[in-house]
């Protein structure tokens, strides 16, 4: 591909990618992330990954791969996407105090012939977190950014995080392994 499209705002997974490919353009089209309300953990990443690649459907030239992506995190059968304001922002991170949960990134792939998504899946510890400490980091802390209210880079990964299993590129929100597989296996 000569061309190499990241569809994509953020400025985690602006970072992680530019650690993996030089040259690629951020490209960002507006899409209303939701999702049937049946579907569950991957299947929510998956479905809107590939919903954010739609608007590039029509116009995407023969040398062009566009990136998506899509991350939540999974916890008690719930998806806990970006907090809408900071009061859920506190109900998210007192649910994952002294829990486990999953953080789900799917990555898609779109070419003009074809579409691939992946996923991965990283299990994350937190320790206790108090009422003190949970409201000093929502009012230090734009949260409303975060999948599960929080960023791994951060406070919350110094502090609080006891334990992960799996990749850390993935809690950050763009599982870089994938993308590197998916490049190498290329033609």
């Amino acid at each position: 591909m000569k061309n190499i499209i990241l569809a994509s705002a953020s400025p985690r997974r602006k970072e992680l990618l530019s650690e993996l490919i030089i040259g690629f353009d951020v490209e960002v089209r507006p899409v209303e992330e939701v999702y049937p309300s049946h579907l569950q953990r991957e299947e929510i990443t998956d479905y809107l990954a590939k919903l954010k690649a739609q608007p590039y459907a029509e116009d995407i030239e023969d040398d062009t791969l566009v990136i998506t992506a899509d991350t939540i995190v999974w916890h008690e059968g719930k998806a806990f996407g970006k907090p809408k304001n900071i009061g859920e922002g506190a109900e998210m991170l007192r649910s994952l105090s002294g829990k486990t949960h999953e953080v789900i990134t799917s990555v898609c792939f779109t070419t003009k012939e074809s579409q691939t998504v992946a996923h991965c899946i990283s299990r994350v510890t937190f320790n206790p977190i108090s009422e003190v400490l949970i409201d000093w980091y929502l009012r230090t802390y734009i949260v409303t950014d975060w999948a599960g209210a929080y960023a791994i880079q951060g406070f919350i990964g110094a502090a609080v995080v006891a334990s992960i299993e799996g990749s850390y590129n993935n809690v950050v929100g763009l599982p870089t392994h994938i993308i590197y597989d998916y490049l190498t296996k290329m033609k």
